[in-house]
């Protein structure tokens, strides 16, 4: 048997077609992948053939990222997002799950067990934030510019200067390069960051929706509290799995799940974000190991 992906589009609420593929048998328990900013489920692609002898594979891409398709009047927020999800996982009529959460994976994966506690069997947050102590300053700053009301219209200088210097290629490719050890770079694949810049950054359209999302992304600060009473009141399993290089989410973000889920597991990998880039067979490993103790066949 072969685990590679295969590649499917999904048309919910009768507007979003969502691009996804998924890989493995569906008779196997489901890990649904949850990409993050500024990449597409492409980013699972490696990591899926390692998983999918045990597990059935799900990872869309996101509206607004990748090839799914949302109509011109979408609005381009964290709960919109999550819901397309949600409608998305009702329309394949899958009720339970696992989720693996990575940068903006992790606040729809937030929302997803907020609204269904019942359907997360175990979470996977690789460099997936929850807490305020993951937020690393430099990179977040100028982004929290755009929360304050005052300055968040479209044309604020605050918004401008994200676009100038947070959505072009060179940025997208510091993304993927930071905090790496320099024997690794060469596994990094220069197509990624590329490919990401043109479906998801390039031209106005795209970085307004962009632009959106980094503003709208203070609410998924706000409802931290929240997500910390479902931890403390779930105990769902969890492994946070973190490069701890990261410029962006930073290791105590890792530490901190274990203020509210005493039996988290919390490992880190000599990588930057983007850390499936260099230690997916690293990551994969850990995941079924930890799956394996709380994810049985049914």
């Amino acid at each position: 048997m072969t685990y590679v992906p295969t590649y499917h589009d999904l048309t919910v609420n009768d507007s979003v077609t969502v691009h996804y593929f998924e890989a493995g048998d569906k008779s196997l328990p489901t890990l649904l992948l949850l990409h993050g900013f500024p990449s597409s489920s492409t980013q699972y692609r490696d990591l899926a053939p390692l998983l999918a002898h045990k597990y059935h594979i799900i990872a869309p891409d996101l509206p607004g990222f990748g090839l799914t398709k949302a109509p011109a009047d979408f609005i381009y927020t964290f709960d919109n997002l999550a819901n397309i999800i949600l409608e998305f996982l009702a329309t394949l009529q899958t009720t339970s799950y696992a989720i693996y959460v990575f940068d903006y994976g992790a606040p729809i994966g937030w929302r997803l067990a907020l609204h269904n506690p019942s359907a997360i069997t175990a979470i996977i947050s690789q460099n997936g934030n929850a807490y305020a102590e993951g937020l690393s300053e430099s990179f977040w700053a100028p982004i929290k510019e755009t929360w304050n009301p005052t300055t968040n219209d479209n044309n604020s200088p605050a918004r401008e200067w994200l676009r100038a210097n947070y959505l072009t290629l060179s940025a997208t490719r510091t993304q993927y390069t930071a905090g790496f050890p320099q024997s690794d770079l060469p596994l990094i694949n220069p197509s990624d960051w590329t490919f990401d810049y043109l479906q998801n950054e390039a031209g106005r359209e795209n970085q307004d929706r962009q632009l959106d999302l980094f503003r709208d992304y203070g609410r998924n600060v706000d409802s931290y509290p929240a997500l910390h009473a479902y931890f403390r009141k779930s105990q769902v399993p969890l492994l946070a799995i973190w490069g701890k290089n990261d410029p962006i989410f930073l290791p105590p973000g890792a530490e901190a799940f274990k203020r509210d889920l005493p039996s988290a597991v919390v490992k880190f990998v000599d990588a930057g974000h983007f850390a499936l880039q260099t230690k997916r067979w690293e990551i994969a490993e850990e995941i079924l190991e930890f799956l394996g103790q709380f994810v049985k066949r049914h």
